[in-house]
């Protein structure tokens, strides 16, 4: 069974301002850069057998910085498209649409939580029948919580209890023979 590792890229302006960014592809900040760097000591490049990353520059550079400069580019890793809300806020959302989450409402002219949910589980499907011990994924902040919850075989409307920082390192794998989050915002 495959441990799988998450990382979500380093801050961009972006992240740092809560503003939703999925094809725009923005690099990371200075502050970006030094929490991908932190990475490196704590991830070996040879303990995995298959590294993925998103498409976007944040993901990328963030792997790289980690130490991880030849990441496999697996376009189902890229962040949730959110349409007509790409730049825009939380707050800047509700007040066109009051009762809107990312988790359970329409994105006018983006991906649906359905949609999401059927590309993150091609990677799930790909990490579960790879063989390797250990897979690593650099990827986003929502796009990755949708990612563990099909892991783990709970439904993405409680994505919102599961924030995930810039920079960080969390790990799915298996309690037994059950799907497990083992571990959260390193």
């Amino acid at each position: 069974m495959t441990d799988l590792y998450l990382v979500r890229h380093g801050e961009t302006e972006w992240s740092r301002n809560g503003r939703h960014t999925s094809i725009t592809d923005l690099d990371l900040t200075e502050n970006g850069r030094e929490q991908a760097e932190s990475l490196r000591p704590r991830l070996n490049p040879d303990d995995f057998g298959l590294v993925l990353s998103s498409p976007r520059k944040r993901a990328l550079r963030t792997a790289e910085l980690a130490g991880f400069p030849d990441p496999v580019i697996d376009d189902d890793l890229a962040e949730w498209y959110y349409g007509q809300f790409e730049g825009l806020s939380s707050v800047e959302i509700r007040a066109q649409v009051p009762s809107w989450r990312i988790w359970t409402s329409h994105i006018p002219g983006g991906e649906q939580s359905d949609e999401v949910v059927e590309r993150l589980s091609r990677v799930v499907n790909r990490v579960r029948f790879s063989g390797v011990e250990r897979a690593i994924v650099f990827g986003h902040g929502h796009a990755l919580r949708v990612l563990a919850l099909t892991w783990v075989g709970v439904s993405i409307a409680h994505g919102g209890a599961f924030p995930l920082k810039t920079g960080s390192l969390s790990v799915l794998g298996y309690e037994k023979e059950s799907s497990a989050i083992l571990q959260w915002n390193l």
